[in-house]
């Protein structure tokens, strides 16, 4: 991620962003206080207290000395998580983890060397400083050896035939432009460089390279690789030293360069991260949230202490800060530590995601009763202040009227939500109504008591089925995640019968969400690929490797190839496809 320049000023104390923001000692006399009196009386108690506060600087040193770096995945990830989950609970704040399917990408071996330039000792080698990029694929393990083609920028590399790049290592030594960063354009110096990390290794594979590495991108030199994010290409990839890279360039002017890379890293299965959710209720909106975050994740070569722990340490403090004052605010400040913004933003995504029902409404104009209700159970209110908002959200459509939190129900809102969810799908029903706090709520919306014992029963029923399963009771947050995403009870079904009861809702959703279905377990078991594991599933699934596709190759004489095989065929296919020129049909 982009490292802000101020950061490193922030991070000696936990007030200084907000004292700043807050300052009005430097404004002209004659100008009007745009803010009421108490609310400037809390802002400059908030200013001074934060000035004076050591609370984030402890922090952060926790999170970076006794935690230590925090890749997404790893145990130390999970600590961070649990540690600020924590803190925030010990500072009176209404803090949970929100569970995120993350990606774990490890590091392996990482060791380069030059092994022929023109002028070279014969039984010598020139090491090279390098680090795997996060997404790269690894080489063989005892390494690949071939040839560096140098490049300053992707026109440089469009301009080479594919026979000049094909079998060899492409060397983006794009630099970065340390005088435009100094004279105040950092964000722009680091954008003009960072897109040959990004996307790099993609541009060199189109063209059959072997392998790609970049200039670490930054100002620091020392003889430091800097790593990052590069898109998945199918070939290793990484990042060598500015010293390492004005080496490399001054003996490809000469002559032929030939360098041994070795990069090891793996990408291990999905796990379970977290997000970090707390919450300071407002007193007149809690619905309305204002949020101050950071991401909690970094990559392993350093401590995260800037990119990002001084982000979520800034946002811890001004929640704890408020707390400790006494601060109510009228709306809901929520302070949320990310996972996984280095390596896809899952965290962010998830997050949306469990609260798209409620954004999608207001987007629209128009209300699904049960989608909100659903998506306001993720928000961490209560069964009854869900019910209140809910109603509140069908008035504001109905009638027009002013939304304000903790208005009482009117006959005519009972009436309209009662219709509304007296029309919802018995599935919808089963899936909302699996809470005796809920069913409190649906008295709370006036519905007849008749109405309410047989959504009780049908709950009632579908805890039976899940049981029935080998499913423990899911939480109401579990059962609502399944049910936006369509992982039901006919799907769970569908997967047993294919031979696969899948214990973990998670993981249940993740598989629908990746179309994992029986048709195409099915379809897999009559091409002969049976009992395959989940894994492989859904791997074959995401890189469109059907049975129709399997069917093509024994056409071709292809047959009995294994899951890998099918893979890599799959994105041969691929490649050869994004070869072939578009066709245009004249419209008649």
């Amino acid at each position: 991620m982009r490292v802000l320049q101020v950061a490193v000023f922030l991070v000696l104390s936990p007030g200084l962003l907000l004292g700043q923001f807050l300052a009005s000692g430097s404004k002209p006399a004659a100008e009007p206080a745009p803010f009421a009196p108490e609310l400037v009386r809390h802002l400059e108690a908030l200013r001074d207290a934060a000035l004076s506060s050591d609370y984030a600087y402890h922090q952060l040193a926790y999170l970076t000395e006794n935690i230590g770096p925090r890749p997404t995945g790893s145990a130390q990830a999970d600590a961070a998580a649990r540690h600020v989950a924590d803190r925030m609970l010990a500072a009176g704040l209404d803090a949970k983890l929100e569970e995120v399917i993350v990606p774990h990408w490890v590091r392996g071996v990482e060791t380069a060397e030059l092994v022929e330039w023109r002028g070279h000792t014969a039984g010598t080698v020139q090491k090279i400083v390098v680090t795997a990029l996060g997404g790269s694929t690894a080489t063989p393990e005892e390494g690949l050896a071939a040839d560096v083609v140098v490049v300053n920028d992707f026109d440089q590399l469009k301009a080479l035939r594919r026979e000049q790049v094909a079998g060899k290592i492409v060397f983006f030594n794009e630099k970065f432009d340390a005088q435009k960063a100094s004279a105040g354009h950092w964000d722009e110096a680091y954008d003009e460089a960072v897109q040959y990390r990004a996307s790099g290794a993609k541009a060199a594979a189109a063209l059959g390279a072997v392998a790609s590495l970049v200039r670490s991108v930054g100002g620091a030199d020392y003889r430091l690789p800097h790593t990052g994010y590069s898109a998945p290409a199918g070939i290793p990839a990484g990042a060598v030293t500015a010293e390492d890279a004005e080496t490399i360039e001054h003996l490809a002017k000469q002559g032929l360069v030939r360098m041994h890379l070795t990069l090891t890293p793996q990408l291990l299965p999905d796990t379970t991260g977290y997000n970090v959710i707390a919450d300071l209720k407002g007193s007149e909106h809690p619905e309305e949230v204002v949020i101050v975050s950071g991401h909690l994740d970094s990559w392993d070569l350093g401590t995260g202490a800037i990119d990002d722990g001084a982000g979520v340490v800034i946002a811890m403090g001004a929640v704890q800060l408020m707390k400790e004052l006494h601060l109510q605010p009228k709306r809901t400040i929520r302070m949320i530590a990310w996972m996984n913004e280095e390596t896809g933003s899952r965290g962010g995504k998830a997050y949306a995601k469990a609260r798209e029902a409620a954004m999608q409404a207001f987007k629209s104009g128009t209300i699904d009763a049960a989608a909100l209700t659903a998506a306001l159970l993720l928000t961490g209110l209560t069964a009854a202040q869900v019910a209140s908002w809910v109603s509140l959200a069908v008035l504001r459509l109905g009638g027009g009227l002013r939304l304000q939190y903790g208005l009482e129900l009117t006959p005519q809102a009972a009436t309209l939500l009662r219709a509304r969810v007296t029309a919802l799908s018995d599935q919808r029903k089963r899936l909302l109504i699996t809470d005796p706090q809920f069913v409190d709520a649906l008295t709370a919306l006036q519905l007849p008591p008749r109405e309410i014992n047989a959504l009780r029963a049908a709950a009632d029923a579908m805890l039976d089925e899940l049981r029935a399963e080998k499913y423990d009771r899911p939480s109401v947050d579990q059962l609502v995640v399944m049910g936006m995403h369509g992982a039901n009870l006919d799907y769970m079904k569908s997967l047993s019968t294919a031979g696969y009861h899948v214990g973990n809702t998670h993981r249940l959703v993740s598989l629908r969400d990746h179309g994992v279905s029986r048709d195409f377990i099915g379809g897999l078991t009559d091409a002969g690929y049976k009992n395959l594991s989940l894994d492989d599933l859904q791997e074959l699934r995401d890189h469109g490797v059907t049975p129709d596709f399997i069917a093509s190759l024994r056409r071709f004489g292809f047959a009995d190839l294994t899951t890998g095989q099918l893979l890599e065929a799959q994105k041969v296919a691929d490649r050869e496809i994004e070869k072939v020129p578009p066709i245009h049909v004249p419209l008649q």
